[in-house]
């Protein structure tokens, strides 16, 4: 489920959005502890120090996909989903809402209002609240 959301220009580098992403998270988040850890699952847009840095900073275990240039293919674990579906999973879900695919808002508060309103969607779908 969504937590955050930043609007930037396609542009933009991913990397280049993840504190502002953090600090857009509205609820206040449990303490972390060893029992109970805070998971963070990133693509590979984020494989990057700095982002681990910040990631860390913030108290969360970050699961990032490696770069493809970096990346191994670790031995199949039965039973096992790797964490970064819940990324494209999400991204799928978002694209359901046709009015985010094609952004015609001009104005950014009225496109922000309207991620928001998907986001809540599909948090309220996920719960099982519609049905």
């Amino acid at each position: 489920m969504p937590l955050g959301v930043v609007v930037a220009g396609a542009n933009r580098p991913d990397m280049k959005l993840v504190e502002a992403t953090l600090q857009s998270i509205p609820v206040k988040r449990p303490r972390v502890t060893k029992k109970h850890p805070q998971h963070l699952c990133l693509d590979a847009g984020y494989d990057y120090p700095a982002v681990h840095e910040l990631v860390e900073q913030w108290g969360f275990t970050a699961h990032i996909r490696p770069q493809r240039a970096a990346a191994e293919t670790p031995p199949p674990i039965p039973g096992y989903r790797a964490r970064r579906w819940v990324v494209e999973r999400t991204h799928s879900w978002m694209n359901r809402f046709r009015r985010l695919l094609i952004r015609w808002e001009k104005k950014e508060e009225n496109y922000v209002a309207m991620l928001h309103f998907a986001c809540a969607w599909i948090t309220f779908r996920a719960a099982g609240v519609f049905g």
